[in-house]
């Protein structure tokens, strides 16, 4: 038997499996798998391509005579393995049934060494402890299309890009409407300084997405609290369009771009999960 303890990871597709920390990520984002189907999988990827037969993983697996609906037990774990793949029994790109013997997985699988030491691993959105008790997780979110995630989440940076530039780019008028509302006269440098701040941020997270960055998840987990704060910040926005239009719709304007963080999150969590081929 493969030592699989060592510090390896099976990659295959867009995922990857670490023994070790009994974890499988897509993307760089933890798939949740239970311990069981997860040990079954590793089985599987020790020997790509052969036949592991059902009696091998009962006895690797159930062994000691515990547990006594072994047929079912095993059924229900291939099925939790397929479903974290988004693998069909019918049309199967990773895990094939050989009837009455066993499974095969014959996907393409390489062992690499991990990107990084294995107690420092990207942290996905869904992990943080400041939002993850509030908002989406990711078992939550329909899953569209990644091409149509990406877009999306492409376009919500040109749309907070357009909302920077036009307010740099009319900086005269936006002093006098500072000035107008009773505004410290800091309120300007403010403006100045997170437009000039977040617009570098806005280009990565846009390219990101463009060049599909395995890692944006996790470094989009860090930003987050930040960008929520700046972000509800430059929500009132709309308000230095008030020579232009009413208190009312600046209101709703500002309804609607207080909202848009949390959907630019739930955009990358659903740009880290598992997609259809």
């Amino acid at each position: 038997m493969p030592d699989v303890t060592a510090r390896h990871l099976f990659s295959f597709g867009a995922f990857e499996a670490d023994p070790a920390a009994g974890e499988l990520r897509k993307h760089g984002m933890r798939v949740k798998l239970h311990a069981q189907p997860f040990q079954i999988l590793v089985m599987l990827l020790e020997r790509p391509n052969e036949l592991v037969t059902r009696e091998e993983m009962r006895q690797r697996l159930w062994a000691d005579g515990t547990f006594v609906d072994f047929d079912h037990g095993l059924n229900s774990a291939i099925n939790k393995i397929r479903e974290a793949l988004n693998d069909s029994a019918a049309r199967p790109r990773y895990i094939e049934t050989v009837a009455g013997k066993g499974y095969r997985f014959i996907a393409q699988v390489a062992r690499v060494e991990p990107a990084a030491p294995l107690s420092e691993p990207e942290a996905p959105v869904s992990d943080s402890p400041v939002v993850s008790s509030v908002l989406s997780t990711v078992d939550e979110l329909p899953a569209p299309p990644r091409r149509t995630v990406r877009m999306l989440l492409i376009g919500v940076q040109a749309l907070y890009l357009g909302i920077y530039l036009t307010a740099l780019a009319n900086l005269r008028e936006v002093d006098d409407l500072c000035r107008e509302a009773g505004l410290p006269v800091a309120s300007l440098a403010v403006i100045v300084a997170t437009a000039a701040m977040l617009i570098p941020v806005r280009l990565y997270i846009g390219a990101a997405a463009a060049f599909d960055l395995r890692q944006l998840p996790g470094k989009f987990a860090r930003l987050f609290p930040v960008l929520l704060l700046l972000d509800t910040l430059w929500a009132l926005s709309p308000f230095l369009l008030t020579h232009y239009i009413s208190a009312g719709f600046a209101l709703g304007m500002t309804a609607i771009l207080v909202y848009l963080p949390f959907a630019q999150r739930s955009l990358v969590l659903m740009y880290g999960r598992e997609r259809s081929a």
